[in-house]
């Protein structure tokens, strides 16, 4: 008995080394589990060298948020997301797409005008987890000149999208002089054809708040152009304060 559970065992060890190799080889999905009572989330252990890498999903230990938002085109809600965040005075993070900036030159430079940094969300939204380092490098320099062309100036804050990546991808991002940013909550508020309720969002925002939150939200989204006041409004009232990108270290 002694030896077939020795056996059972070594095959289970075999088999997780496996996995964490097939998934090294894959890339990454970046997520991670949410706490209860306020508590700040951490990464899995296999994402730990995240932090080596110059990447984040988590800032300080105090009660600031860091809001930021992964814009791929305007449905007339990324405005209204914009005349909230400017009568709170919040500057906030959007990480824009070849797309956003084709389409919406002026409203890239709104978000300019208005202090908010506009960030590297990458040309086409691929996975990028397998990407070569040229190709990687590219996607990112590509969008930096179309921004240039124009007139937009692209913070050096990269995005992963679909949070895919490799190690290598954020060790050149580094090396670019990016800074990779995650996050340590987002929710389903993607998707036009099936949004939430404002009630549903507002006590899921509400109740996983925690300190040096990366709060990533989709702008496009109907319940978050409703409900981004009462969030901001509750926030601030609670004692929170929303920082910058710049800040962390």
């Amino acid at each position: 008995m002694k030896k077939m559970i020795k056996t059972l065992a070594a095959i289970l060890a075999a088999t997780l080394t496996l996995t964490v190799q097939v998934a090294a080889a894959d890339g990454y999905s970046w997520y991670c589990m949410r706490k209860k009572n306020h508590e700040r989330p951490c990464a899995e252990s296999n994402m730990a060298f995240i932090s080596e890498c110059g990447g984040y999903y988590l800032g300080a230990d105090e009660k600031v948020i860091y809001l930021t938002f992964d814009a791929g085109y305007e449905n007339g809600n990324i405005s209204k997301i914009l005349d909230t965040l400017k009568a709170h005075d919040v500057r906030a993070a959007f990480f824009v797409l070849e797309n956003t900036i084709k389409r919406e030159p002026e409203l890239m430079k709104r978000m300019a005008e208005d202090g908010h940094f506009i960030c590297n969300h990458t040309m086409k939204h691929k996975n990028m987890a397998n990407f070569t380092d040229a190709e990687f490098e590219k996607e990112l320099t590509s969008l930096e000149a179309l921004a240039s062309e124009n007139g937009i100036e692209l913070s050096k804050f990269y995005r992963p999208p679909e949070g895919r990546f490799s190690r290598a991808n954020l060790e050149k991002a580094s090396e670019m002089g990016y800074k990779t940013i995650l996050w340590s909550f987002a929710y389903a508020d993607w998707d036009n054809n099936k949004q939430p309720s404002e009630s549903y969002a507002i006590d899921l925002i509400l109740n996983n708040v925690h300190n040096g939150e990366i709060m990533l939200l989709h702008p496009t989204s109907a319940t978050n152009a409703a409900i981004l006041d009462r969030v901001l409004t509750a926030l601030e009232n609670d004692g929170y304060r929303f920082g910058t990108l710049e800040e962390l270290e």
